[in-house]
């Protein structure tokens, strides 16, 4: 987990990096259905990544999510099982 950190850590001021060196472009004109909008190539770079995180974070949650409910479940079933299979010492007669 540590090392997703430190992975993020990195793109996030590569992009920082790459935003800031481009922040003198000319403006952007951005074109979406009907919407139409003129911004700076920084903000545009910057909300592409962000909603790309968004959208990740999104996904990824319920999965992890549902993932550690399972992973908590499984001892018990894996108790239960046990306990299902192991037959039974027969009477003594």
């Amino acid at each position: 987990m540590q090392a997703f950190f430190w992975v993020a850590f990195v793109i996030i001021i590569a992009v920082a990096v790459f935003a800031i060196q481009n922040s003198g472009a000319p403006p952007v004109l951005i074109r979406f259905l009907l919407w139409r909008f003129e911004t700076s190539l920084l903000y545009t770079i910057l909300g592409s990544v962000g909603s790309g995180i968004l959208l990740t974070l999104l996904f990824w949650i319920p999965r992890e999510v549902r993932s550690s409910f399972r992973k908590s479940k499984l001892p018990r079933k894996g108790l239960q099982k046990s306990r299902q299979l192991k037959p039974e010492a027969p009477p003594d007669l």
